[in-house]
This record gives C-alpha cells, sequence and structure tokens, in this order.
C-alpha cells in the first residue's frame, strides 16, 4: 500500500514509525513532515491544511490510504474531500469533528446524552460574559470556542485574570476566529486522563490511559498549552474508571 499522513509534529513522527512497521507499507508519504520524520517517510511540501493541494497529491500518487493527525484539516473537511475523492481515509469526518473544533457544540453534545460534563455558559457577546463573570466567584475556566492549538483555556484565579482573557480573546483576538465566542466553564479539580479509542462507528476499541502536563511550568504553574509531555498508563485510572468511560 502507499500511504499519505498528514501533519508534520510528533504524532504524526510516532504514526509514520508505526506505520513503517508494517509489510503491507510499501511507500509512505508525510505531508508536511518534520526532520525526524524525514527518515522514515518521503516529506511533501504540502500544508495540512491545504485541504485541495492533498486531495491532489494523494490522486496523483495513487495513495491508497490516508491517515490524518492535527485537528484543522479534519475541521476543514479533508476526510470528506478525500473519500469524495475515492481515497480512502483515516480520521472523523467534518461533522464528527466538530465535537473537537466547538466546545459550545461539544458541551452541548454531552449534557444531550448525559455525559457528565462541567457546568458552563457559551457567549457570543464580551459584554454579557463580563457580566456573567462579574455574578460568579472565581476561579474560572475560560475557553475559546473553535481550534487554538491546545493555547485556547486560560485557567483565571481571580476575576481580573478572567476579565483580561475574555478582552483577549474576544476583543483582541489573540486566537483569531476561534474567539468569536468563549465558553466559561465551572473549575473542576483532580487529575486529568486522556482515554482515546479507535471506533469505525459500531465497536470501539479503548487505548491505555495517558495523563498530561499541561501547564507551561513546573508544579503545574503557567498558562495552559497545547501539553508538554505524557505518560501512560495513568495510576489514577483504575478498573472502575475504565468501565465508566468505556461505557
Amino acid at each position: 500500500m502507499k500511504l499519505l499522513v498528514v501533519g508534520g509534529g510528533g504524532r504524526e513522527h510516532a504514526i509514520v514509525w508505526k506505520l513503517a512497521q508494517s509489510p503491507l507499507a510499501e511507500k509512505i508519504y508525510c505531508a508536511p513532515g518534520n526532520g525526524g520524520i524525514a527518515g522514515l517517510a518521503e516529506c511533501v511540501d504540502i500544508r495540512a491544511s491545504d485541504v485541495d493541494g492533498l486531495v491532489r497529491f494523494a490522486r496523483e500518487r495513487a495513495i491508497d490510504l490516508v491517515v490524518v493527525g492535527p485537528d484543522d484539516p479534519l475541521a476543514l473537511g479533508l476526510v470528506d474531500a478525500l473519500e469524495g475523492a475515492g481515497i480512502r481515509a483515516f480520521g472523523p469526518r467534518k461533522a464528527a469533528a466538530r465535537l473537537e473544533w466547538s466546545k459550545s457544540y461539544s458541551k452541548g453534545w454531552l449534557q444531550k446524552y448525559g455525559i457528565p460534563t462541567a457546568a458552563d455558559q457559551t457567549f457570543t457577546d464580551a459584554a454579557a460574559a463580563l457580566a456573567y463573570l462579574a455574578e460568579r466567584e472565581p476561579p474560572f475556566v475560560i475557553k475559546a470556542d473553535g481550534l487554538a492549538l491546545g493555547k485556547g483555556v486560560i485557567i483565571a484565579g481571580d476575576r481580573a485574570e478572567a476579565e483580561a482573557a475574555i478582552r483577549s480573546i474576544m476583543v483582541d483576538r489573540a486566537f483569531g476566529d476561534a474567539g468569536a465566542s468563549v465558553v466559561i466553564e465551572e473549575y473542576l479539580t483532580g487529575p486529568e486522563m486522556t482515554v482515546l479509542a479507535f471506533t469505525d462507528g459500531r465497536t470501539i476499541r479503548l487505548m491505555p490511559c495517558s495523563q498530561d502536563h499541561k501547564r507551561a511550568f513546573d508544579g503545574d504553574k503557567g498558562p495552559n498549552t497545547g501539553g508538554m509531555g505524557a505518560f501512560a498508563p495513568s495510576p489514577v485510572y483504575t478498573p472502575e474508571i475504565a468501565r465508566e468511560c468505556e461505557e
């Protein structure tokens, strides 16, 4: 098989590394890839967000399977475009990816299906968001609604910090259009775990639980980031929690 991996980060490096071990992998391309990936696959100078360019390349090279790593191309409908061109792709279609690229939609979906989640309110007007903060006690969790490369979540310890976050996201547009609306969420404490699963829409297969280091500095200090590393399995992932997650 001829394979194309979309993306250029550590996640895509890991995907390429594993795919290269398959006897079915005749040729692997990665767009755009990086220096480390270049030792395992042929890197192609196409941005992960260039949907038309990626579809065109996959057609020209008769790619058998495209594996999409980053959030942005999924939100742009890359999988839909590839499937429309008759090319098999691994990744959610745009409608399913909305669970990731819209936090307000994701929260509504969780509430609709009775999945536990922190209480929240969504705002498209900065003045209304500031008025809401004035009526409540900190700390607050402020989230840009759209994709912000893992940096769109601000944990505000006091009201002044929360108000500054609202102005930065909604007025100054620190995260661009991702900040057209914000989700203000109840602050919850405790360890955070990540449980990912593979699904074909009918069955699921859970991966080992991992635990992220989200804060930029040692001692859980500093702003949230796209992740400062992770480890697996998480020691706080008990069999009881595992069963609840799977259910």
